[in-house]
């Protein structure tokens, strides 16, 4: 059977574009919403990852329309170094049941296949996505399809009210938030700290810079780095999602610096500078067995699980895992 034929009568597919931006995040936000009662995705959000180095919307997209013309399924794929390939699809909620979520599922594997030439010959190729724990339709798809689930991850949150704890700093440190043509600097730190994260491949400068400056919510003000004389100790990247919350995208402490209570005073920092700022809410995400403790940090810090994601992974081909699975304590 060709991949097409799974579609529905009446039903066609084609590439995504960026004319269909409003209607692929509106689409996004509807599911969102059907399972775990609120949106998260942004617009910017959805822009910056269609922006990505090595992005192709001809072969890594494809959107789906009703007979009425109506947006009602989509999905988009990408990689790191070839071998770890991710999806991310949606259906709406009132078109499922119908093949649509199968027939993406297959065109992003069909796709992930064709990165296999391009990986290190030895490595572990698998095509992975993520699915909220409350979205047991879905979860049944990809269980059904050959995917299993590896891994849960936690969007925590905090609803602030202006009494957090003041940041407290060891001693010798400073706070200061990030120059014009550090770019590359905060990049090669934030590489060296997250090699400590499961799942972890790293990515290039390109990559990086396009999804944590080169985005409408880039604000360098939020952008906290702890630094001990000339030298970075932690950082805390956030950005202001403006309806959907403030976010800490990323939030790390250099090894040399750990146990120092570094990253407690980078969030009380970030959420009173978001309080100041009028900001209500703070989200982060996290591995929910983080290899570095960190669920522990932020529950300490007066965060709570708001939604649970599972990740399910597919392999395409055995061979040598080129992500970080452990850490050595």
């Amino acid at each position: 059977m060709m991949i097409n034929e799974l579609l529905p009568r009446g039903f066609t597919a084609r590439p995504s574009s960026m004319e269909d931006l409003e209607a692929v995040t509106r689409l996004i936000n509807t599911c969102e919403i059907a399972v775990d009662g609120e949106s998260e995705t942004s617009l910017d959000e959805v822009c910056t990852a269609w922006q990505m180095p090595d992005f192709h919307f001809e072969t890594d997209t494809r959107v789906v329309f009703s007979p009425e013309g109506e947006c009602v399924g989509a999905v988009d794929v990408g990689h790191r170094q070839y071998a770890r390939a991710h999806m991310f699809g949606n259906v709406h909620p009132n078109y499922q049941g119908r093949g649509i979520g199968t027939y993406l599922l297959h065109v992003a594997e069909q796709r992930s296949q064709q990165f296999i030439p391009h990986a290190a010959p030895d490595a572990r190729v698998s095509l992975g996505t993520g699915v909220s724990s409350k979205d047991q339709a879905t979860q049944r798809l990809l269980e059904d399809n050959g995917f299993q689930p590896v891994r849960h991850f936690w969007r925590m949150g905090i609803d602030l009210d202006g009494t957090t704890p003041a940041a407290q700093w060891a001693e010798g440190l400073t706070l200061q938030t990030m120059a014009p043509g550090t770019e590359r600097t905060l990049f090669e730190v934030d590489e060296e700290t997250f090699r400590d994260h499961w799942g972890h491949i790293p990515s290039t400068f390109e990559e990086w810079e396009r999804w944590m400056v080169k985005r409408e919510s880039f604000d360098p003000s939020l952008y906290f780095l702890a630094m001990d004389g000339n030298q970075i100790a932690g950082f805390a990247f956030c950005h202001n999602e403006k309806e959907l919350g403030g976010w800490v995208n990323v939030l790390g402490v250099r090894r040399a610096w750990r146990r120092k209570g570094i990253g407690l005073a980078l969030l009380y920092h970030a959420f009173a500078e978001f309080y100041r700022r009028g900001v209500q809410s703070v989200y982060l995400g996290v591995d929910a067995q983080s290899l570095t403790g960190a669920t522990r940090l932020y529950e300490r810090a007066g965060m709570h699980v708001v939604k649970d994601n599972i990740r399910y992974e597919k392999e395409l081909r055995a061979g040598r895992e080129l992500s970080t699975q452990s850490v050595e304590v």
